[in-house]
């Protein structure tokens, strides 16, 4: 950890949660300062606010948390989104907002979710990327307050955020809807970590379940706990027979699938064992309640199951409420935009699902690439979508037409198909008979669902905007040509011909690789477009990989995915950890670039 790093000073646009105050590095001398570099689109970065809410709870009188949000999208940069989007999350540390990435450039961070630690000194102590964490920063905290409090530089008594309080209202950002038998509606109050039952106006509240706060119970309406519930399927009669309850809930933050009976409100565990999944990809089939999931975000039902949207390894996976199994549907973790075979695809993030009214067709918003995807007959293809880094409001032929983080999807019984475009406030059509793209509704509060009654009546989950709204499906608004837009992160410029790819990775205090099953490191490397490679893509177990950059090739995205295991070294019990991250690292191929590429998923990198 040597030479020392001096911590540069924070700045930004504004600040969140200090009642106007503006941090300084001086203010915070004395404490173990935590910035967490994160985006809110990036489910990554949600799953690290709740790793660290029990370390923010343990260690409350010496550690400041801040979080620097570097923002991906263009809608992200609006700073009453940000505002949302800290209520939303429930985040009650101080919020750094950084829409130009100064701070994401001067701590030299390369991924989001990315974690750096200040001593309370001031000084740069260890710095990571991903997800997994919270052992090794406990222990890190552990040795810098030991070491601290001895030299008498350590400072304790809490902070005093200042959350935003905003006024109740009787849903507040939901996440998806669903339609009963009846005609009422269904809704995720995900903020308000339940399930409720509107009339058929959409507005009139007829019943509430789960209690509203955040937690994990089963049994009646007024008992059962969600935490941030989002998709919702309704099984078909005879499936709900056999299953023993009517809906499939994906409750996002608990890493669970529900089952929810009508007629009595009660609620029951079906799938996941409530631990988020970090492992290796497999095929095998295994019983739902023992598997682990990773933040579920909706669900369809197609192909005789349930179709689960595993936002949180860019996966698809499958669930079978009579036999009560689930596996691996598609996708292979890595967060990307490939098309191809179901195991052997690349998503980014699924977050909406739809059945097509035939059965034969099941439609997904890929929101990491801005993307409108289907799977038909074993394979999955892309209408609407370029990657994970161009995006926009563009209408037009779908070779060139843009969307922005879409979280919705419905696919309509004339064959077309409507996108809640999120970050553009907007509703979509795309039509698979003209392949064209236009907008049908605009001006919407990050829509992140559409549902269609019976009566063939459209209403959006207009999430940012706390309700359900009707809109005009067969509207159309004259022809958008927005900005085509891409997300503008630092380039790095690397060498033609050889260049050494060395994945950092220290254990934290007191653990050591663990080796118990297999080797305990994984990288995986690809590229965009392919060919940007010569050699050293694919998958091996050494963090440092010689890799051969083409000299015809000038830009283009080195997609990588790590992951270490270590286990605790002073117990005859030892728990075990996995981190893990994935890095889309911008390259550019010059003349007198870098023969070196460095990405820290656990230490400090001096060189």
């Amino acid at each position: 950890m040597t030479p020392r790093v001096r911590a540069p000073e924070l700045r930004g646009r504004a600040w969140l949660n200090t009642g106007g105050r503006e941090l300084t590095l001086a203010d915070l001398r004395g404490k173990i300062t935590l910035l967490d570099f994160w985006t809110f689109c990036c489910v990554n970065c949600l799953h690290v606010l709740d790793e660290l809410r029990p370390l923010e709870d343990k260690y409350a009188d010496v550690l400041v948390t801040i979080g620097v949000h570097s923002p991906k999208f263009e809608h992200e940069k609006d700073p009453q989104a940000l505002a949302a989007a800290v209520e939303r999350y429930g985040v009650s540390h101080p919020v750094l907002d950084d829409p130009t990435m100064r701070m994401w450039q001067e701590y030299a961070a390369k991924a989001w979710p990315t974690l750096t630690v200040i001593d309370p000194e001031g000084y740069v102590v260890a710095s990571m990327a991903g997800e997994g964490h919270a052992e090794g920063l406990a222990r890190l905290f552990d040795e810098l307050i030991a070491a601290h409090e001895a030299k008498g530089t350590l400072r304790r008594g809490e902070a005093a955020d200042v959350p935003v309080n905003e006024p109740p209202t009787a849903l507040r950002f939901p996440g998806k809807a669903a339609v009963l038998e009846g005609g009422t509606f269904l809704v995720a109050d995900s903020a308000q970590h339940s399930l409720v039952e509107l009339a058929a106006d959409g507005q009139t509240e007829l019943r509430r379940i789960g209690t509203g706060r955040r937690g994990r119970t089963d049994g009646k309406p007024g008992a059962a706990e969600f935490s941030e519930p989002s998709g919702l399927c309704v099984l078909p009669p005879r499936v709900a027979e056999l299953a023993g309850y009517d809906v499939v809930v994906a409750d996002t933050v608990n890493h669970l699938l529900r089952g929810v009976r009508l007629d009595t409100g009660e609620v029951y565990t079906v799938a996941g064992s409530g631990r988020q999944w970090r492992g290796t990809v497999d095929c095998d089939t295994h019983d739902a309640l023992a598997v682990d999931l990773s933040s579920p975000w909706d669900v369809a039902y197609f192909d005789g199951r349930v179709v689960i949207a595993m936002a949180g390894i860019h996966q698809l996976w499958w669930f079978d409420p009579a036999t009560r199994t689930a596996g691996t549907y598609a996708g292979t973790t890595v967060e990307a935009l490939r098309d191809g075979p179901l195991h052997e695809a690349w998503m980014a993030q699924p977050s909406g699902l739809s059945t097509s009214p035939d059965g034969t067709t099941l439609w997904i918003a890929d929101s990491e690439s801005s993307a409108l995807r289907w799977i038909a007959d074993g394979e999955l293809h892309t209408a609407v979508g370029q990657g994970l880094f161009d995006f926009g409001h563009v209408d037009g032929p779908a070779a060139g037409a843009l969307l922005q983080h879409p979280l919705g999807v419905l696919a309509l019984t004339d064959g077309t198909v409507l996108v809640a475009d999120t970050y553009n406030g907007a509703v979509r059509r795309y039509d698979p008979a003209t392949r064209l793209v236009t907008t049908v509704a605009i001006g919407l509060a990050e829509p992140s669902d559409l549902v269609s009654t019976t009566a063939a009546e459209v209403y959006v989950v207009e999430s940012a905007a706390h309700r359900l709204v009707r809109i005009d499906a067969d509207a159309v608004v004259d022809d958008v040509q927005g900005a085509r837009q891409r997300t503008e992160r630092p380039v790095t410029d690397l060498a033609p011909g050889e260049v050494v790819l060395d994945v950092v990775f220290s254990p934290a205090p007191g653990q050591k690789l663990d080796d118990s099953f297999g080797p305990p490191t994984r990288l995986q490397v690809s590229t965009s477009p392919p060919d940007l490679l010569v050699e050293g893509a694919g998958e091996g177990s050494d963090l440092r990989r010689r890799l051969v950059v083409s000299e015809s090739v000038g830009t283009g995205v080195l997609q990588v995915v790590a992951q270490a295991a270590t286990c605790d070294a002073d117990s005859a019990h030892a728990a075990c950890h996995l981190t893990r991250q994935d890095w889309g690292v911008p390259v550019r191929v010059v003349t007198g670039g870098a023969a070196r590429l460095p990405l820290v998923l656990r230490g400090l990198d001096t060189d």
